[in-house]
């Protein structure tokens, strides 16, 4: 079990991944945010071959919790991911896009389950939360609860946001498995994997400033698709491999 070192008074035992691209709206104000929770021991952000001019705002940063990692070319979300995990050191991880659709303020109340030795991980529902959401699309939504259902079916978890970014890991979770998709098939990968090794799950309700596409939203239809894809994939995959390891 992770010693409970992450505490109230600022104690820094979080290390938070955020995956980036094309982010120059809004990369400086959320690395500030989060740098400014007092639970932060680490940033790595992973710009994923941004060409608007996000990567020149990252050069010219220089924090002392911060890293940035530059892909060389445009690889997707997960391949981001996947690389920031493999840096993490601190007891707890957290995922964190780049936008301000989600709150570092909230990372006391995603990781207090994991503090209190319950959870081994943490995800943030936007849908079984009283805190404030931005009212955006019918069909997303309905996308999602589509999404997360079918998941939970193949799972056998009971999630009511399998596609929320924010998800808390103790890194001893992470060790566990290794992932493989590159794009947004990252969310339902890792809910499998997280089910396939029986950790322990907790939901928290977190709030949602969602963006439109005006905005900069880039998820779409075909991302649904590729989520479907992976749902049914890694129902078996995941399983199979945790069988494997643990034959070996």
């Amino acid at each position: 079990m992770v010693p409970n070192i992450c505490t109230a008074s600022g104690d820094r035992c979080l290390t938070v991944v955020m995956p980036c691209y094309n982010e120059i709206g809004t990369i400086a104000e959320i690395i500030n945010s989060v740098l400014n929770s007092p639970f932060v021991g680490e940033l790595f952000v992973i710009d994923d071959g941004s060409s608007d001019g996000t990567q020149e705002v990252l050069r010219d940063l220089n924090y002392d919790r911060l890293q940035v990692i530059f892909q060389p070319k445009n690889q997707g979300k997960g391949a981001a991911i996947r690389k920031g995990f493999a840096h993490a050191s601190m007891p707890f991880v957290i995922v964190q896009d780049a936008d301000l659709e989600y709150d570092p303020q909230e990372y006391g109340l995603m990781i207090q389950p994991l503090l209190d030795g319950h959870a081994d991980v943490v995800y943030g529902s936007r849908f079984i939360s009283n805190r404030p959401h931005r009212v955006l699309y019918y069909w997303h939504s309905l996308g999602n609860r589509f999404l997360t259902t079918l998941s939970n079916m193949t799972s056998n978890l009971n999630l009511s946001d399998m596609e929320t970014c924010y998800k808390a890991f103790r890194l001893e979770v992470l060790r566990s498995f290794t992932l493989s998709e590159n794009r947004f098939g990252i969310e339902p990968e890792l809910t499998a994997r997280v089910s396939a090794g029986k950790w322990r799950v907790y939901e928290v309700g977190i709030s949602y400033h969602g963006r439109s596409y005006e905005d900069g939203k880039k998820i779409g239809w075909k991302d649904g698709i590729s989520a479907i894809r992976s749902i049914l994939k890694y129902a078996f995959i995941a399983k199979r491999d945790l069988r494997k390891a643990t034959d070996g």
